[in-house]
């Protein structure tokens, strides 16, 4: 699933299944119609605010988008499967919608999960043009390497190697590479639902 395509259809797929328009899911998630044709139609990478307040409006976990199993035990991700499984590549919410953050989901069958548990690469940017975004919900960030940079609400917070931030997501924030450097962080994101 190395392809933001997969989720495009899926939420397609959902919101068909359910008998739901467009229209109706723009109105339960705050989106445009014209946003959520283009994650459909994979006319644009998808930053992980909009797709957390689609879930919602269709009444299931983010995992949905991202999953096809169902196992009810505990997950181990070996660290070798995890370099050559799936991976899902988002914008970062940039205006250019460009390819900044490839996800590595650490968690992709548990069934029933609250939390996303992601291993994610940033790539470099010299000049970040980027939306800053709010949902329900906590992160946890852990700077594996490089350096990051975190909008929350009116303050930016410079994470390096080693450092840790966790945040209540209902503040509009945003998370990319510090300028001009890439990273490599531990996400874990829950959903409440």
């Amino acid at each position: 699933m190395n392809n933001h395509s997969v989720v495009g259809a899926k939420i397609k797929g959902l919101r068909e299944t359910k008998n739901l328009s467009i229209d109706v899911i723009a109105e339960r998630s705050g989106l445009t119609v014209e946003q959520i044709e283009s994650i459909e139609n994979d006319v644009n990478l998808p930053s992980l605010g909009p797709l957390i307040k689609i879930a919602r409006a269709l009444g299931v976990r983010l995992g949905t988008f991202m999953d096809d199993n169902d196992a009810l035990g505990p997950i181990v991700c070996r660290a070798e499967d995890r370099e050559k499984d799936s991976s899902i590549s988002f914008s970062n919410g940039a205006t250019d919608a460009r390819k900044h953050m490839e996800y590595h989901p650490l968690a992709q069958q548990k069934a029933g999960r609250h939390m996303e548990p992601f291993v994610i690469d940033i790539n470099p940017e010299e000049n970040p043009n980027f939306q800053l975004s709010d949902h329900e919900g906590e992160e946890f960030i852990y700077v594996m390497q490089g350096e990051v940079e975190i909008v929350y609400g009116k303050e930016t917070y410079t994470l390096k190697e080693g450092d840790s931030i966790f945040y209540d997501s209902i503040v509009k924030h945003h998370v990319h590479g510090a300028p001009g450097k890439s990273a490599k962080i531990l996400a874990v994101v829950y959903i409440p639902f």
